[in-house]
């Protein structure tokens, strides 16, 4: 079976990711089962602790889904006690510079290629491999990915995209677009110009590429432009949509 890495930087059909918010084993395994090819943990906006995550992670095993963690900052801390529950991916908000996104780096790397302590004591479980096996058998199987929301990581894509360890860089036209001064709005010239150009150098750099794909038509555009990371949606708002409409069949 291909790791997640070689899926992401392959040529046929893009992974699917979503967004977990609810601190619940039960929905993780629930989006895992399903057939997401990512659950994004989500520690910078959701309620979701230490105990809660570490459940969470091991409720992905025996599914083909990957655990990530986004995590809330370039926080040794946070990255540490993700990964050493068994996480597979970090995503990294808010970078802003080709500098701060090797720190990002380093925190999910082993010596010499970063600063990631050992300590996988229960990491090594989710994953079935020997305690001591795990560096050399997983270590390197760790996804760093960032999400591209600032005005800065625009300004500074280019350098940003020649730092060596990045696996993808998603961009996040919500927190650009406030970043920019036209929250929410999706067609200002300004942020329809910043995700372009951002598009244009990813791509040319070969980073696999991930959007937010919230509706049919809104995927097949972002596979259409090479897009490899599909973020579909966030389970809260799976949750609200379908409340919302089961509400409305009252009166139809």
């Amino acid at each position: 079976m291909r790791s997640v890495r070689e899926r992401l930087q392959a040529v046929d059909a893009p992974l699917s990711g979503f967004v977990n918010l609810v601190p619940s084993p039960v929905v993780t395994q629930v989006l895992a089962a399903a057939g997401a090819d990512v659950v994004l943990i989500d520690q910078e906006h959701g309620p979701i602790g230490p105990e809660s995550l570490h459940a969470m992670v091991a409720s992905t095993a025996h599914t083909s889904s990957s655990p990530w963690v986004r995590v809330s900052g370039c926080d040794e801390a946070a990255v540490k006690t993700a990964l050493d529950a068994g996480a597979e991916g970090i995503m990294f908000p808010l970078i802003t510079t080709a500098e701060s996104a090797a720190a990002c780096v380093a925190l999910t790397r082993y010596p010499p290629a970063g600063r990631r302590g050992w300590g996988p004591f229960v990491a090594h479980s989710r994953w079935g491999v020997g305690l001591f096996d795990y560096l050399e058998q997983r270590g390197g199987e760790t996804i760093c990915t960032m999400l591209v929301e600032t005005r800065s990581a625009i300004e500074n894509i280019e350098e940003i995209c020649e730092v060596d360890g990045i696996d993808s860089l998603t961009i996040a036209p919500f927190d650009l677009s406030t970043d920019l001064g036209v929250p929410g709005q999706m067609n200002a010239p300004e942020l329809v110009a910043a995700v372009d150009h951002a598009e244009r150098v990813i791509l040319e750099a070969g980073i696999p590429l991930g959007g937010a794909a919230l509706t049919k038509e809104q995927t097949q555009a972002l596979v259409e432009k090479g897009y490899r990371l599909l973020w579909h949606q966030f389970d809260v708002l799976i949750l609200e949509q379908f409340v919302t409409q089961a509400i409305g069949w009252r009166s139809t």
